[in-house]
């Protein structure tokens, strides 16, 4: 028996991605650019605000479909965890009906985002060994390494 995965209790997109993630959402349409909280590339991502749908322009390969994708992906959590999280998620002891499956997400920009996030751990483990790390530089390496379990649970299954 499991809960019930309920897509109408996500969060609204521009509140979730201002208010909760911290984004600076730039320009007027339906399409808004933004800073890359994946690889740290400015104002490369774009964040559809009707959909909560996101795509780095960059080519690190972030790209996702809603809130909840930016969030298990940010997170490096599953799909359960990330519902739980955002409040969409509700234990009903009813079997669960929908699909886990994820967006599939392409090989070569899964390994790109790996390739980043190691870059960007090496660099804050170095200055973790000379004495400079931050607590926000220390949140950035968790960050990567929930990313880098996040793409090898995908790989592995």
């Amino acid at each position: 028996m499991s809960g019930k995965f309920q897509r109408e209790r996500l969060p609204d997109p521009l509140s979730y991605y201002v208010d909760t993630v911290g984004l600076t959402l730039m320009g007027k349409g339906k399409w808004r650019t933004t800073r890359c909280e994946f690889h740290q590339g400015s104002d490369s991502m774009r964040i559809h605000v009707p959909s909560g749908a996101f795509v780095c322009m960059a080519g690190c390969g972030a790209r996702g479909g809603d809130v909840l994708a930016y969030h298990r992906a940010a997170h490096g959590m599953g799909f359960v965890e990330a519902a739980k999280a955002l409040g969409a998620y509700t234990d009903d002891a009813k079997p669960f009906a929908g699909s886990t499956k994820p967006t599939s997400i392409a090989g070569g920009a899964l390994l790109n985002l790996a390739g980043a996030e190691l870059t960007v751990s090496v660099m804050l483990l170095a200055d973790a060994q000379a004495g400079r790390m931050t607590d926000a530089g220390f949140e950035r390496l968790l960050a990567a390494v929930g990313r880098v379990r996040y793409i090898t649970d995908l790989a592995n299954d």
